[in-house]
C-alpha cells in the first residue's frame, strides 16, 4: 500500500516513516483492497498529548479517517490503526451484506 508521511512544524526520522509503514502494512491483513493512506504528524502547543496523527485511508468507495494524540506518535499511531482496524471491520461487514 502507498503511504504519504506529511509532518507538520517539524522533520519526521526514517524510524518514525517506517514504524508508522509497518503498522498501516498491517492493515493489509484485514483487508487486501487499500489503495493508499495520507497520514500527517502534528505537534501541538498545549498538554502532555501534544503529538497528533492523523490518518486517511482510502478504500473502494470510502475514505476512513482516525485521528488520535498522545505523547509520542508511536503510541497515536498505534491507537490510529487500531481504530482503522474496527472501521474496515465494519466496512467489510457492510460490503458482504451487499
Amino acid at each position: 500500500m502507498k503511504v504519504q508521511v506529511q509532518s507538520i512544524h517539524f522533520d519526521a526520522d526514517v524510524k518514525l516513516t517506517d514504524f508508522i509503514q509497518k503498522k498501516l502494512d498491517k492493515l493489509e491483513t484485514f483487508y487486501d483492497r487499500a489503495i493508499d493512506a495520507e497520514v500527517i504528524l502534528r505537534l501541538n502547543n498545549e498538554g502532555i498529548d501534544n503529538k497528533t496523527v492523523e490518518i486517511k485511508l482510502n478504500v473502494p468507495g470510502e475514505q476512513l479517517f482516525a485521528e488520535k494524540s498522545n505523547g509520542s506518535f508511536e503510541a497515536a499511531t498505534d491507537h490510529c490503526t487500531e481504530a482503522l482496524r474496527r472501521q474496515i471491520k465494519k466496512y467489510k461487514e457492510k460490503v458482504l451484506a451487499r
